[in-house]
């Protein structure tokens, strides 16, 4: 005779009890991979745009602000610059560069803040001797064709040779600059980058001109 089908313990069914719902999976991985797809897509696109855009500050080109009017008549006040910094992993600067540079141990001493950054025009390299006198400049004993300067200097500078690794700088408002003539050299370590172009205001857009040459 054949047996009788057998209950199943009421504990042993997961339909015994209508009230009770069924055992739901339990989430597993980190919270990165529970974001949907498109989330995380996102947010690898800018975390790659937020390291290349602090790659190219750092080592590439960098906007800066001119906040006084020591560079007139090339530069003014609020004008907006990009500082490329590729240049100088190749070669030294040149006369005539529009440098960006944080203040020396000298401007230091004068109690100017280490982050403060400066831009003026190199006028001599190493082994340049630069002098001023009766209103022109003179490198290596030639004066200098400055058709970029607010007016002729109005003091003397004896004759000084640039050291090795320094650059001598000066302010295109050659009057009204804190630079070189005041305080001497520039370390070449102490410079971030050179000026190249002025993206504001739009009506000045356009290449900086670097030129300085003697007559």
């Amino acid at each position: 005779m054949a047996s009788e089908p057998q209950d199943l313990n009421p504990s042993d069914r997961s339909d015994s009890n209508p009230s009770t719902p069924a055992t739901q999976p339990t989430a597993t991985g980190n919270w990165w991979s529970r974001l949907p797809k498109s989330q995380r897509e996102n947010a690898q696109i800018l975390a790659i745009a937020l390291i290349l855009a602090l790659v190219i500050r750092l080592f590439v080109a960098e906007p800066r602000y001119i906040p006084s009017d020591s560079m007139v008549p090339t530069l003014e006040i609020g004008d907006r610059l990009v500082v490329e910094k590729v240049s100088y992993y190749l070669h030294p600067p040149n006369t005539g560069d529009i440098v960006v540079f944080m203040p020396p141990a000298q401007l230091l001493e004068y109690g100017y803040a280490p982050d403060k950054a400066f831009i003026k025009r190199v006028i001599g390299t190493p082994g340049d001797v630069v002098q001023v006198q009766e209103g022109r400049v003179y490198v290596n004993g030639q004066p200098l064709t400055e058709p970029y300067i607010a007016e002729a200097p109005d003091y003397e500078m004896p004759p000084v040779q640039v050291p090795q690794n320094q650059v001598f700088v000066m302010g295109d408002n050659r009057n009204n600059s804190n630079d070189s003539h005041i305080w001497g050299f520039l370390p070449k370590q102490n410079i971030i980058g050179r000026a190249v172009f002025r993206f504001f205001p739009i009506d000045r857009l356009g290449r900086i001109k670097l030129e300085a040459s003697s007559r």
